[in-house]
């Protein structure tokens, strides 16, 4: 089960619950398509981090990721549509919610590498969301 690839300087964000088409769209229509490849592919329903790190981990060194974020059913039934942000590189496996205001910037600083994902992590409040930066 390969990762997909985003696109160049965008961030994958990457379907991972099916129990709702609709909240899918409402979650695309929320965030900036400028910053975001969205994959919506079955083979990845209910996939867990562990099994993403396994992914990434396996694939040759020029495909790999650093990063990718999450519509799973958490960011599906809010409908504030949190992605959850999911670090593949420095800290593997360790998460954030990013909300649509500020997942432009997220994925911006993140594909340009001018921060690194425990800036952002490092940064959230009492719900492990980020909302900015204090």
């Amino acid at each position: 089960m390969p990762l997909p690839r985003p696109r160049d300087l965008t961030s994958l964000v990457l379907r991972t619950d099916f129990a709702d088409d609709a909240a899918w769209e409402a979650l695309r229509a929320a965030f900036d398509e400028d910053h975001a490849t969205f994959v919506s592919d079955p083979r990845f329903a209910d996939v867990g981090i562990a099994a993403l790190m396994h992914e990434d981990n396996a694939a040759a060194e020029d495909e790999k990721l650093v990063h990718l974020f999450l519509a799973d059913a958490a960011a599906l039934a809010d409908p504030r549509h949190h992605l959850l942000a999911v670090d593949l590189y420095d800290e593997p496996g360790r998460t954030f919610r990013v909300p649509p205001d500020r997942f432009p910037d997220v994925s911006a600083n993140l594909c340009l590498a001018n921060l690194d994902f425990e800036d952002y992590a490092d940064s959230v409040d009492e719900t492990g969301t980020f909302r900015g930066f204090r």
